[in-house]
């Protein structure tokens, strides 16, 4: 098999943990008081950074048989990267970092890695067939400071030397992880030690490319002078040396090392606003891969390092904060005029829409988070409001069964709210539903949130759930309540990106106009995006084929990576519903429904008033869940 027809480009083999990032910018680490729990790891991180700059990564290493392994697996598994050889070990648990960001520069951070997974690593975990399935190995640093996991990696670089796959190596060189300074310093970098570097210098000739910091290589080559000690190194391996020069850039040695800098080329990089440096490393090396593994020469393989270093430091996070394929691309193809990416509005939605986490090409969605229309039916039959979450959770169960009499996997979802709901939320909460919530007021004109400021909401959110916003808008309305709305859509879309949950903009005419001419949806959404608001997805009534077509042209115009449209129901009948889907199916960005009380009001209203049990109620709603399934399925085909 020739190496550019593998199943893999390149395994990575080193350290894997969880990463809990401080939230609160600028403190101590002793006064942080939450965190933001990211995939971490320097091999972790390059197994996930170059899986999303398009190579067919993998990871090898152990991770714990607990949640944190499981959330590490995957991370990976979502961007794309093998995970055949991520081992699960029963003794033994995940590793983990705490860390602050105090400034650009200081880092307080803390790892946990007392005979963690990745650590128990041993030579019988290299499977030979394994690592013949790829191109090329990358290993880190720390797995050579202990005997163990130093001899599975030798086995692993052996296998690759014998085999003809490329090697490279991270340098990766943490004081604390090779026992040099106290338990509680993991931010200093750069200790001498003669016995690091003999070990290291026992190990560099099984490489053909090297990368490291200047300080990297201080200790690789036992000197502080970094050209004295690039030479050391080369004395003893052949390979292609990175020495990464901070903001300056970084510079190639194919060859001799000369005896000034001024004699080397200088490979730069986009000078950013920094607001951390930690992770820029594991960006570069990700970059830095996915240029020498396609053969592009070194001055692109070090325009792609230099630059997903450069998005890195100005972002929160590692693996999270590294540039997706796309996104790269798009930087390099416009560097020259983005001066802050970290700013750049193009950029950050290229990195929020390119890095979700799940695909849903088709939805069905159930509608129950009607809050108003339920405690009306309440008060209509006698009962108390109390009575409602139960039905919600009744309502979940008969979603739960139509979803699997029709086999509608990765393709179910519901709306439910947290007024009522919660309980079902909870319940559905992990079991890969779309789901979604309103934070809307309802009926409210002007737009009102139920729950108070949109930050305060959402940080109590699990990231999976989509933001649902409805929104009675008019273009005709006064100017006043147009800058009114605008203005707490604009808020409720950019408190979204910066939590991270997708949002929903529903946008209904109000029945109080009756100037309903349906090309105003047109308008609306156009002018929404002149706002420079691109939801995740639109919820919108039922339409003409001719308006279908306008909008999906526009939404092709102002956001191609739109996830799509969801047909809403207004209590219409079933008929009218599939004379909607009818009309809404040759439209490409129409990927479903979201409809309510089609499904469940008479029903409901029967149950409250006592004239239907439990078992009844869910077997109902569920056969009316079930036709508009069909309805839709008969359109789209």
């Amino acid at each position: 098999m020739s190496t550019q027809q593998k199943p893999l480009d390149v395994i990575c083999i080193g350290r894997i943990a969880v990463d809990f990032y401080g939230q609160q910018i600028g403190a101590r680490l002793e006064d942080v008081t939450s965190f933001a729990k990211y995939l971490g790891g320097s091999s972790g991180n390059v197994a996930y950074g170059t899986a999303i700059q398009g190579l067919k990564s993998a990871m090898l290493a152990r991770v714990g048989d607990e949640h944190n392994g499981r959330f590490l697996r995957e991370e990976l598994q979502r961007v794309g990267c093998n995970t055949d050889a991520l081992i699960t070990d029963p003794q033994r648990l995940t590793g983990l970092v705490i860390l602050g960001i105090k400034d650009e520069e200081t880092f307080p951070l803390i790892f946990y890695r007392d005979n963690c997974a990745d650590m128990g690593l041993v030579p019988d975990d290299i499977d030979e067939a394994f690592i013949t399935s790829a191109r090329a190995v990358a290993v880190t640093g720390t797995h050579l400071s202990h005997p163990q996991t130093r001899e599975a990696v030798l086995k692993a670089l052996d296998i690759a030397r014998r085999n003809g796959l490329r090697t490279a190596l991270d340098i990766d060189y943490r004081p604390v992880l090779w026992g040099l300074t106290s338990l509680g310093d993991g931010e200093t970098r750069f200790i001498e030690s003669s016995q690091v570097t003999q070990q290291l210098q026992e190990v560099v000739h099984y490489f053909d490319l090297i990368v490291g910091t200047e300080e990297e290589f201080h200790i690789a080559g036992g000197s502080t002078d970094t050209l004295t000690a690039l030479k050391n190194v080369r004395q003893a391996s052949q390979a292609t040396l990175v020495c990464k020069r901070g903001p300056l850039g970084c510079v190639v040695f194919e060859g001799e090392i000369p005896d000034s800098w001024e004699q080397t080329e200088l490979h730069t990089g986009v000078r950013v606003e920094v607001l951390n440096v930690l992770g820029a490393g594991d960006a570069f090396m990700s970059g830095l891969l996915r240029g020498w593994l396609n053969d592009e020469g070194w001055t692109q393989a070090c325009r792609y390092a230099n630059a997903c270093g450069a998005l890195v430091v100005s972002r929160h996070g590692c693996a999270p904060a590294m540039p997706t394929k796309a996104e790269l691309d798009d930087f390099l193809s416009r560097d020259k005029e983005v001066k802050r990416p970290d700013l750049d509005n193009r950029l950050n939605h290229l990195h929020r829409v390119t890095t979700r986490k799940q695909q849903w090409p088709e939805l069905n969605v159930f509608a129950f988070d009607h809050r108003k229309q339920l405690a009306d039916m309440a008060q209509e039959a006698g009962v108390d409001e109390s009575r409602i979450p139960e039905l919600k959770l009744l309502l979940l169960e008969a979603a739960q069964q139509a979803a699997r009499e029709a086999g509608l996997e990765n393709k179910s979802g519901i709306l439910a709210d947290t007024t009522y709901g919660q309980k079902a939320l909870n319940a559905i909460t992990g079991k890969n539903w779309w789901i979604g919530r309103p934070i809307e007021l309802p009926s409210s004109r002007p737009l009102r949130l139920e729950h108070g400021n949109i930050g305060s909401q959402l940080i109590d959110w699990p990231a999976e759930h989509v933001v649902k916003c409805l929104v009675f808008y008019h273009p005709h309305d006064s100017a006043e309540l147009r800058k009114e709305q605008d203005e707490l859509v604009l808020d409720v879309w950019n408190g979204c990106n910066k939590s991270g949950h997708e949002l929903l903009l529903e946008v209904i005419l109000p029945d109080n106009n009756p100037d309903k001419n349906e090309t105003y949806y047109f308008d609306m959404l156009s002018h929404f995006y002149s706002l420079g608001i691109q939801p995740d997805w639109w919820k919108l009534p039922p339409l003409s084929a001719e308006s279908w077509q306008a909008i999906s042209g526009l939404i092709e115009q102002q956001d191609p990576h739109c996830r799509g449209i969801l047909l809403l129901g207004l209590d219409a009948p079933e008929e009218k519903l599939k004379a909607g889907f009818a009309a809404a199916a040759k439209a490409p960005w129409v990927k479903g429904f979201a409809v309510g009380r089609t499904i469940f009001g008479q029903p409901s209203r029967q149950w409250l008033q006592g004239e239907l049990d439990d078992q009844a109620l869910i077997e109902t709603v569920k056969g009316n869940y079930l036709r508009l399934i069909e309805y839709w399925r008969a359109a789209r085909a």
